[in-house]
């Protein structure tokens, strides 16, 4: 080993001088090594571009991607990534002295091997990161040399310590430029996407760098459908050359990305305004996906489950839940219809009283039946169950969440027969965690600011119909107002 870096050293020896006299070093892993604890602070980022490290680095990282000389390759891209954390003075240098075309030939070599070395790769991408932070004209450098052929070879490296800074890249070369945006959202941006998916759904990710970047073109842009269409043949090619595979309308991949989008639905829900076609294409997945779910099997666990199928019809769901919790209101024109109004036109709240009616009650209901065929005579033991933990909590968020303040939803509900049947949902459900609270928010959007619904649960409890033991479990009542016979569910005193 030794013998191997004498040779290294002579060859490179006028080379590294440099490195060797700015660092007070003899050999050249001392002087990276100082060098990089050095560029950890602002005086040393300042400091070491009067000297010219910069291209020495370079030139020397260039010599230094073969496999032997892989350890040094690590020590130029750790202190490459320090000096231009930052330091426009470095990232100019950077550019000016070809770093991005070295880079390039440097990742891609590393990339192609069987047994890549992750941590060297995480190190050379964290650099890109840090030099396309310097603005627009950094950022088309990387763009235009590694867009897209270099991004594809790294984004099918299986490893999270990679693929969190190639997002990082991606997404802050493109962010703030919509013709990058335009470029991630054509076809030879798509298939990086779909490289970056497949990746992320094999290893998983740590940073949101990902989460970011899929936010930006999936749920502000338009390309979620044609990402989600694109990753279903994909998976389809796959399972197609496996013997033996049994058809699944859904590939892993899907479920993958409907979770992430999920995520990010919910914690942006106050910022951002999800695009009508992603709301819609979400519906057809969830009716898709409906069709072929198995509701005749109680499932105990919640997301993900075991079925490719369920956790579609899950994840999507959960989406519409956070889509129609939305102020249609914000940001809209007003010739346009926002994402909740849209679904509501396209048949969303029928298909999920539907689907709610169709499943077996609650415990606490089943129970305090004294029979055992519900009202329209259909036999218990054939009604649906709930395909993951907390489906029917899910689908009454969704119905809750519609009719906040929308009277033509409140209307709907009742002329579909719905008003007991979401009085009936707030109960507690083991299977169905925040049943109750999901069940009290919906009841309460029902009855605000509709006479009609206030006089129709008014006379279901007169009738003794909603006379019923969850509720007084619960310690709630319907209180009709003997004014205004308007109705509300209130707390009963002492309970």
């Amino acid at each position: 080993m030794d013998g191997e870096l004498s040779v290294d050293f002579n060859a490179l020896e006028d080379l590294i001088q440099p490195l060797l006299i700015a660092a007070n070093s003899s050999t050249l892993e001392e002087a990276l090594e100082s060098l990089i604890e050095v560029s950890r602070t602002s005086v040393g980022c300042a400091d070491l571009p009067s000297r010219k490290i910069i291209p020495t680095v370079l030139k020397l990282a260039e010599s230094s991607h073969n496999p032997s000389g892989h350890h040094h390759l690590s020590l130029c891209l750790k202190l490459l990534r320090n000096l231009c954390a930052g330091e426009i003075s470095n990232q100019d240098a950077f550019i000016k002295y070809n770093g991005v075309r070295i880079l390039s030939t440097v990742l891609r070599s590393l990339a192609s091997v069987s047994d890549p070395d992750y941590g060297v790769i995480r190190a050379g991408l964290q650099v890109l990161a840090n030099v396309s932070l310097a603005g627009e004209e950094h950022q088309l450098v990387i763009w235009n040399k590694f867009f897209p052929d270099e991004f594809v070879v790294l984004a099918r490296v299986q490893s999270r310590k990679t693929v969190d800074p190639l997002c990082m890249v991606i997404y802050a070369c493109c962010d703030e430029n919509p013709e990058l945006v335009a470029k991630l959202c054509s076809v030879p941006g798509l298939l990086i996407l779909v490289e970056i998916v497949h990746t992320i759904f094999t290893v998983g990710f740590q940073e949101d760098w990902f989460k970011l970047l899929l936010s930006r073109i999936c749920v502000e842009n338009i390309l979620f459908p044609v990402l989600f269409f694109t990753l279903g043949k994909v998976g389809a090619s796959q399972d197609n050359g496996e013997a033996g595979s049994s058809f699944d309308p859904f590939s892993p991949e899907q479920a993958s990305l409907l979770r992430v989008t999920s995520e990010i639905v919910n914690e942006r829900i106050e910022e951002i305004i999800v695009p009508n076609n992603l709301a819609l294409c979400v519906f057809e997945i969830f009716k898709k996906s409906a069709g072929v779910v198995d509701f005749s099997t109680r499932e105990k666990s919640g997301l993900p489950t075991g079925s490719t199928a369920t956790n579609v019809l899950g994840y999507s769901l959960t989406i519409l839940r956070d889509i129609c919790a939305q102020d249609g209101s914000r940001d809209r024109r007003e010739d346009s219809m926002d994402a909740v109004s849209m679904l509501l036109s396209s048949g969303l709240i029928e298909l999920m009283l539907s689907l709610l009616q169709d499943l077996e009650p609650p415990p606490i209901i089943r129970k305090a039946m004294k029979q055992v065929e519900n009202q329209d005579g259909t036999s218990l033991s054939l009604l649906k169950l709930c395909p993951y933990r907390g489906f029917r909590r899910d689908l009454v968020a969704v119905i809750g969440n519609c009719a906040y303040r929308r009277k033509h939803v409140q209307d709907k509900i009742r002329q579909e027969n719905g008003v007991l049947l979401l009085v009936q949902q707030c109960v507690t459900d083991e299977d169905n965690p925040f049943l109750r609270e999901w069940g009290i928010w919906s009841v309460r959007n029902l009855l605000e600011g509709n006479a009609e619904n206030q006089q129709m649960v008014a006379d279901f409890e007169l009738q003794g119909s909603i006379d019923v033991p969850e509720l007084a479990r619960l310690g709630l009542r319907v209180e009709v107002d003997q004014e205004t016979r308007r109705a509300k569910l209130v707390n009963v005193p002492g309970k």
